[in-house]
């Protein structure tokens, strides 16, 4: 096909998602280094075929990755639809089966039969072991704006309805304040986890919509040390959990604190960016579902005379700022990108490989295949 290094863009086929992993932006300077880039057609996607057409990509036939030559890199954002073919290229996505999610050690087995490799984007690290490139500002800030679009729908008597993404930042702040009357003055909110990406995305919108500065709360370690419930989070209008769980903690909320609470409980909407849904310790165990962009909120059973409560658990809400969440994920990723063909010596790839090759093993455990 090619001596130049390459990459091919994959279309995603996961519903209403329109972020890309490269963008017109990345993939001009990729072919400035020298690089090879194959863009796959996508009405789905944010940016038009067109845009990467005219920086020198070269465009290819919508979900054709599977007929490019096997040495050609694929990437991708999210997990590939299921299914049992085996996969003989290299991908570059989120694969979600690292940690034993749902059909985990399926998806592993694709790449152990077609003798691939993965490298998934959510553990490509630096020298820190810090995420190299992850969508946690936007995740935040989209779910702070969804919880109150949430709050001005139920002002009106009503759950929220079909989420669609925003054209660009600008368009996202003016409706949200719009759904407010205005402006978010007088909102309440809480952060939980507001030192973090995520965090301190979710307080930069509470801040655009016009929320006054004492009316959100910012919560880190040091103000959840004491351990929940707290009932603190039950007198805001609207709490954001933006946590990264990695061991069991005491539960923040629960149904029976919000139920006690009875007609004065103050708080509407939970958002749940950290979407540990599945997860056994779930700090937040008022609902057990992950919630879509069609069906946005899921109703916590607080008894008929109490006040509603929402809760709202989209596991990709960047989705929702699809341009600018994927401009600047995919620049954080370019550094790294640009050294894959060195992939053999690279830290950042070889520690990913390795990885991969480890969970490669306990997936052909699980599936009789080692």
């Amino acid at each position: 096909m090619s001596s130049k290094p390459t990459f091919w863009l994959r279309c995603e086929k996961k519903e209403f998602e329109r972020r890309s992993a490269l963008t017109p932006t990345t993939a001009k300077k990729l072919i400035d280094a020298g690089f090879e880039i194959f863009v796959e057609k996508d009405e789905q996607r944010i940016f038009d075929d067109s845009e990467f057409e005219a920086v020198g990509c070269k465009l290819v036939e919508n979900n054709s990755w599977p007929s490019a030559p096997t040495d050609v890199p694929i990437i991708g954002l999210k997990e590939l639809p299921v299914s049992k073919e085996p996969l003989p290229h290299t991908h570059i996505q989120f694969a979600h089966c690292y940690k034993q999610q749902g059909g985990w050690s399926e998806v592993l087995a694709r790449f152990h039969n077609g003798k691939g490799t993965l490298y998934d984007l959510e553990f490509l690290n630096d020298a820190n072991g810090r995420r190299v490139a992850a969508f946690g500002f936007h995740a935040g800030f989209a779910g702070a704006a969804a919880g109150a679009l949430a709050l001005s729908a139920r002002r009106q008597g009503k759950p929220l309805g079909l989420l669609s993404p925003y054209a660009n930042e600008t368009a996202m702040v003016n409706a949200v304040k719009e759904g407010l009357g205005g402006s978010g003055k007088g909102v309440k909110a809480l952060v939980i986890g507001a030192l973090g990406r995520c965090g301190r995305g979710a307080v930069d919108l509470f801040r655009k919509i016009g929320l006054d500065e004492d009316d959100i709360l910012k919560w880190d370690l040091a103000e959840t040390a004491k351990g929940g419930p707290f009932p603190e989070i039950l007198d805001v209008d609207i709490f954001v959990n933006c946590i990264y769980l990695s061991s069991k903690i005491p539960h923040f909320i629960t149904r029976e604190t919000a139920i006690a609470a009875g007609k004065s409980r103050q708080l509407s909407v939970v958002v749940d960016v950290s979407c540990d849904t599945t997860n056994p310790y779930n700090p937040i165990p008022i609902y057990n579902i992950n919630t879509t962009f069609d069906k946005p909120t899921v109703a916590v059973d607080v008894g008929p005379e109490n006040p509603p409560l929402d809760v709202i658990s989209i596991d990709h809400l960047p989705t929702l700022l699809p341009r600018e969440a994927s401009e600047q994920f995919s620049s954080d990723l370019l550094p790294s990108l640009l050294t894959f063909p060195n992939r053999s010596s690279e830290r950042v790839w070889v520690e990913a490989e390795k990885l991969f090759k480890e969970k490669l093993g306990e997936a052909a455990k699980a599936e009789g295949l080692a």
